[in-house]
């Protein structure tokens, strides 16, 4: 018999004669013995590879055991309305993301799942200390080969993989980064393997997005959800764009009190423009474009209908090659002519720096252990997935005999574009990969095909498990921040572990737990739908 149904006749038995269960305890419950088991949600559920939610059939993590209880004991009828409402509200919220190259549109509402991901307190504790360590040795990296190049001398890393990089610029070689600091946001990929083990997929340095998905997530979750919260508590995410700021305004130019602070976009055609205008309202700073931008005596202003105004600060959500026509492509619209003039001149502050690049080039990425242990002088407290390099003849040997079971990257290629999952392949998209990995060794990696995590996710009217990752995000300032938590992607197409938005994934909110009670006020809880 069902976990969920022995303890609903044990807690009828106890009703009746003890009163010790609650009328509304009861009666959530009651749907279960009236439907009988073809009713529950998890009627067609089967584990695959580590589940987040389940240890074994029928039987939840300890951490997720009330999770569990409620959604078996809610009417199936009620989950779908709110799930309706939680789609309503996204749409109405405009919280989208833009997909290229689509005949039937490229502005899409982002699929929202309303079961949220559970990480235990101990679970997380290691994570963000694994996730700080990273980032303060990728820094580091960035700081010494823009400068003194000790570890390329030391042969730590491979000088011609790091000169040879297409986010390497020479240009910046011996400028001086406000602080010091190179990666101010990163958001760093983590996967679970089959035996549960966290690794890290990869980093991303430049301009990561996603993180208002994180933000409004746990809005309409509050809003159209708040029974979920009642059981747990819950840590907070509200306070990223402040967090956010105060890095900001701790890279101004030197005798700057009170900076002004603006979000540099590409414009509404971007895919990201919603987070962009999202996080500078959060902000309370103002959203520019480049054509609002001009140069004056070595200085960044704003245009305003009040006159120009100095700007000393932007978080570019543009790319390198496109902020600068007199420094990088000149073909750019996008950037300010002049800026980077400014940026040398320390007149400006750009989070993140130029040339972060390399430290997310996916070539880099297997040296990224080493990288922590020479700077840090510490073992990786996140490893990284085993991956081949084309470099290394044995390794290319390995790559191409073995093409149908690989998952082979583009080594600057994002948005799970550029990449052949072997698996899933053809003889013909092989052969293609195979002369690509043959011409240019260094484009390219190879890593096993890992089964990701599964985690129960809405299907029709119950739930399957998908696949999911995990992207943590990272503020570097005065200090190293992990925001608790971070954007859970799922692959919703049956099978597929591609999570990324622009391929079909979705998203959930993702609950960093810690001890004591719950807090529904702390958690915003409102009336119920």
């Amino acid at each position: 018999m069902p976990r969920n149904v022995v303890r609903l006749l044990l807690a009828c038995i106890l009703f009746q004669q003890t009163n010790l269960y609650s009328f509304e305890e009861i009666s959530c419950l009651m749907p279960l013995l009236r439907r009988g088991p073809e009713a529950f949600l998890f009627r067609d559920y089967t584990l695959t590879g580590f589940d987040e939610m389940f240890a074994s059939p029928g039987e939840p993590h300890s951490h997720y055991a009330p999770l569990f209880d409620r959604l078996q004991g809610w009417g199936l009828s009620d989950l779908e309305r709110r799930r309706q409402v939680a789609d309503v509200m996204m749409r109405q919220q405009g919280i989208t993301f833009t997909v290229y190259g689509r005949e039937q549109g490229v502005e899409r509402i982002m699929p929202f799942d309303p079961v949220p991901r559970l990480l235990a307190a101990e679970e997380w504790d290691r994570l963000e200390r694994g996730l700080k360590q990273r980032v303060r040795a990728l820094n580091l990296f960035l700081q010494d080969i823009y400068h003194d190049r000790l570890i390329l001398k030391d042969r730590v890393v491979p000088a011609e993989l790091v000169l040879g990089a297409s986010g390497y610029r020479r240009e910046f070689v011996g400028t001086d980064v406000p602080r010091g600091i190179y990666i101010h946001v990163c958001g760093i990929d983590l996967i679970r393997d089959p035996q549960g083990e966290y690794l890290v997929l990869e980093d991303n340095g430049r301009t990561p997005s996603g993180v208002s998905y994180v933000l409004k997530n746990r809005q309409v979750m509050k809003q159209v959800f708040p029974f979920l919260f009642r059981q747990y508590n819950v840590r907070p995410v509200d306070d990223y764009p402040a967090n956010l700021l105060a890095v900001l305004r701790h890279i101004a130019p030197a005798g700057c009190d009170d900076p002004t602070v603006a979000v540099l976009t590409p414009g509404l055609y971007n895919s990201a423009y919603f987070e962009h205008s999202f996080l500078a309202r959060q902000m309370g700073v103002e959203l520019v474009e480049g054509r609002d931008l001009v140069l004056d005596n070595g200085q960044i202003f704003m245009r305003t209908t009040r006159g120009i105004q100095r700007i000393d600060v932007l978080y570019r959500r543009v790319d390198d090659d496109f902020l600068d026509p007199l420094t990088f492509r000149r073909d750019s619209h996008l950037g300010v002519a002049g800026l980077m003039g400014a940026y040398r001149a320390g007149n400006i502050g750009l989070a993140n720096a130029i040339g972060t690049g390399v430290a997310d080039d996916k070539g880099i990425y297997p040296f990224v252990p080493d990288i922590i242990k020479y700077y840090l002088n510490e073992d990786a407290i996140l490893a990284n997935v085993e991956t081949f390099r084309p470099l290394v003849p044995a390794h290319r040997r390995h790559i191409l005999a073995n093409l149908d079971k690989l998952v082979v990257k583009a080594v600057d290629g994002s948005g799970g574009y550029g990449m052949l999952i072997g698996p899933a392949s053809t003889s013909t998209q092989r052969d293609e990969f195979a002369r690509k990995v043959e011409a240019n060794p260094r484009a390219y990696i190879a890593q096993p095909t890992i089964t990701l995590s599964q985690h129960p996710t809405f299907v029709g009217d119950h739930l399957e498990g998908r696949h999911v990752d995990l992207r943590p995000y990272v503020l570097y300032g005065d200090d190293i921040r992990v925001l608790p938590g971070g954007l859970t992607r799922v692959a919703l197409p049956r099978g597929s572990l591609v999570v990324n938005s622009s391929q079909g994934g979705g998203v959930k909110d993702t609950w960093v737990l810690r001890p004591g009670p719950a807090r529904p006020e702390e958690n915003g809880e409102t009336a119920e739908v």
